[in-house]
């Protein structure tokens, strides 16, 4: 497969406006009230710690609102992502809120030649980034060459366990590769994951799931450090319409309402390069 980057921009270019304009990335809560955070971000920020005065970069970024939320913090953030139409939105919040982040156009394989290798104190990618890669031992070595002696990775994302699941009715079933495969999995959905009036014509995806051994041995295998790994019964989301529950208090997440210690949702991992 040679094609595949094209196709997924263009899903993800196509769904930017709507993106931007939807509540559930609160663009407006950004530019009225300067402490705000969102909601993935705020969730971490027990495991983050204090990240002030670091160098940082946010691979996979979007349309940036976890980038400012970390610039928010105290970090000096950088931001990058295949998408032109994202990094234009994320550096014009950016601008905005008067925050020195800057955001590059380039594809995550590439972040080291565009960003310059052993920049960076912390590499930061968030919920539903590293699906979207073929090859996870090739992105744990971009990492590695992103990071300064010392630095940290730290990674939010869907478990893998989840992204191996589909609803069915009430019930949740096993129904996608666990483990990272050559080809990936096609999908052809319209819409998207925040409600919008949006019509799209660019449905066709493609991604890939990598179970947690997989993501830990390419870690070390690029030359990190394992550091922790904290599993949640929870997202950012809600990955399935109809059996999950917001609860406010836990910086808006879902969780499913029946049993939903069965599931995990997503996981916080870390991992830094030796001194």
């Amino acid at each position: 497969m040679t094609d595949y980057r094209e196709i997924n921009q263009a899903s993800w270019d196509e769904r930017v406006p709507a993106h931007v304009a939807s509540p559930s990335y609160h663009v407006a809560e950004f530019e009225s009230d300067p402490s705000y955070l969102s909601e993935v971000v705020r969730f971490d920020v027990p495991r983050l710690g204090d990240i002030t005065g670091l160098r940082g970069v946010h691979l996979q970024c979007h349309i940036g609102t976890d980038t400012v939320s970390l610039a928010r913090l105290g970090a000096r953030m950088s931001g990058l992502d295949f998408s032109p139409p994202a990094i234009e939105a994320a550096q014009g919040l950016a601008d905005r809120l008067g925050l020195e982040t800057d955001f590059h156009v380039a594809d995550v394989y590439d972040a080291v030649e565009v960003l310059g290798a052993a920049q960076y104190d912390l590499v930061y990618t968030g919920v539903g980034a590293i699906c979207w890669i073929p090859d996870i031992k090739r992105w744990a070595q971009v990492v590695a060459g992103l990071l300064k002696p010392g630095g940290r990775l730290f990674i939010r994302e869907g478990h893998p366990m989840m992204w191996a699941t589909d609803a069915v009715g009430q019930d949740i079933v096993l129904k996608y590769p666990y483990f990272e495969t050559e080809k990936g999995t096609v999908f052809e959905t319209g819409g998207t994951y925040v409600e919008t009036d949006a019509e799209f014509t660019e449905n066709t995806t493609h991604d890939w799931n990598h179970g947690l051994a997989e993501i830990i041995t390419a870690l070390q295998d690029a030359g990190l450090v394992f550091g922790s790994l904290a599993e949640h019964d929870s997202a950012p989301w809600c990955a399935f319409p109809g059996l999950m529950t917001v609860d406010a208090e836990l910086a808006g997440e879902w969780r499913l309402t029946d049993n939903p210690e069965r599931l995990p949702a997503t996981y916080t991992l870390q991992a830094h390069k030796p001194a």
